[in-house]
């Protein structure tokens, strides 16, 4: 305790840091805030209905995601995910359009650009999302009495310009924290989305256990543990590397190369799960889709049963279908963001090899190999992360609220951006020569 003391003293030394900090938590304060305040033309006090129908589901998790601004009809009602769509749609486009490969290899003008093309696809995303979300108010239980200005033009034009204004604000704020502040400001808006429906969420299990003699303290008791013992595996599914051992030849005085055992020994970290929550985004996206397909074969017991089994996030049908999903997409992904042929390159350009692989494609060929390898059980660990859910909700009859904080999305987002900032306060510590945060800041390997 006395050494954890001493850690947060040097942080309040470091006034770099310390300014960085104070601005991280008055930006998030802002947001926060911001989240709070109701569309103008909307009473607050008939909002009764939304709240009730995004308690759990499909749009639970995404009242999470926006920390409870889409329950509220907020200014910041389509949170940060926007951003986050749009930057999918530019990394996925990437891929094949040659104009946006030319972009990424130009550095960082060509960062700014692509930066440009995410902010107007944003805007663009929410000009489309805005009008649907105010007009499916109705569905969620929002009655006509709600609008006090009526559904017409002076009212849907002003809040879809606010909406979207929302989301551009919140896509700043996040920028900011990023360049002024600690941490990535995108993932931190989403992170704190997410905690702030925390407390609420367990306060409902504490209550629905303590008084409906359904387990009392002690079942209380075993869920914590239960909950610790699975972030502890999402941090080693974040952390776990495998690393591959590279040689390099050391040049010489002449010009030449002397032999390679003369060389240093270095590696190549290769993560178990290299496309982090993605793929449960991805397959989340696609997750809609069978009970779309239900909803088209409506008047037919095969669209009956659809729109039932793929409506329930928590039922069996679902949660194999998503499982499944999770692990092609992981392979998806870990194949377009981990280049090991250009890594095979680099390596080579660089005099560096790995010990008994030839240079050039066969090592290129042997990291293909060892990705595919390692992400076969990274895929189903987090298949089943994403899924665990749905398993305590059956096995332990957890409250859908709180068993979302059990995996998913929400709990890795929480736990990779928590390393993530944590490592970045660690290495001011390093830097400044004081114990940093963390004894060690080694990955994890794995065999």
């Amino acid at each position: 305790m006395k050494n954890f003391i001493d850690t947060i003293s040097n942080i309040w030394k470091i006034e770099e840091l310390r300014n960085r900090i104070l601005i991280t938590l008055g930006l998030l304060l802002v947001y926060r805030f911001g989240c709070q305040i109701v569309l103008p033309g909307i009473d607050s006090t008939q909002l009764g209905g939304l709240t009730d129908s995004t308690d759990q589901g499909i749009f639970g998790l995404l009242n999470a995601f926006t920390g409870g601004a889409f329950a509220n009809a907020s200014v910041f009602a389509l949170g940060i995910m926007p951003y986050i769509s749009a930057s999918i749609v530019v990394q996925l486009m990437g891929i094949a359009i040659p104009y946006l490969q030319k972009l990424q290899k130009e550095g960082e003008s060509g960062r700014k650009t692509i930066n440009q093309i995410t902010r107007w696809l944003t805007i663009g995303i929410c000009i489309v999302q805005a009008p649907a979300y105010l007009y499916g108010l109705e569905a969620f239980g929002v009655r006509d009495s709600a609008f006090l200005l009526g559904k017409g033009l002076d009212f849907m034009v002003p809040a879809v310009i606010i909406l979207v204004t929302g989301t551009v604000f919140a896509m700043w704020l996040g920028e900011k924290i990023t360049d002024k502040g600690i941490g990535n400001g995108i993932s931190l808006l989403i992170m704190i989305g997410i905690i702030a429906t925390m407390p609420q969420s367990f306060v409902q299990e504490f209550i629905s256990r303590t008084t409906d003699n359904n387990g009392g303290l002690m079942f209380i008791l075993i869920e914590v543990i239960v909950w610790f013992l699975v972030i502890l595996a999402c941090i080693l599914l974040v952390m776990a590397t495998r690393q591959i051992p590279v040689q390099y030849a050391r040049r010489t005085a002449s010009g030449g190369y002397e032999k390679n055992i003369m060389g240093s020994r270095q590696y190549i970290p290769l993560k178990l799960n290299a496309s982090g929550v993605m793929p449960i985004i991805f397959a989340q996206a696609i997750m809609f889709v069978p009970g779309m397909i239900g909803g088209a074969f409506d008047d037919t017991a095969f669209g009956q049963w659809m729109q039932v089994q793929f409506s329930d996030i928590f039922g069996w049908a679902y949660n194999l279908l998503f499982a499944i999903l999770i692990i092609i997409f992981t392979y998806f992904y870990t194949a377009i963001t981990v280049p090991t042929n250009k890594m095979a390159d680099d390596l080579k350009r660089s005099g560096g090899f790995i010990p008994g692989i030839r240079p050039g494609k066969e090592t290129g060929d042997y990291l293909d190999k060892i990705m595919s390898l390692i992400t076969l059980p990274g895929s189903i660990f987090l298949a089943l992360l994403a899924i665990l859910p749905a398993i305590v909700v059956k096995l332990m009859d957890v409250q859908a609220g709180w068993a979302l904080f059990y995996g998913g999305t929400s709990l890795l987002i929480m736990v990779g951006v928590a390393i993530d900032t944590v490592q970045q306060v660690n290495s001011y510590l390093l830097n400044r020569h004081y114990d940093g945060l963390m004894k060690t800041g080694k990955n994890r390997k794995v065999a």
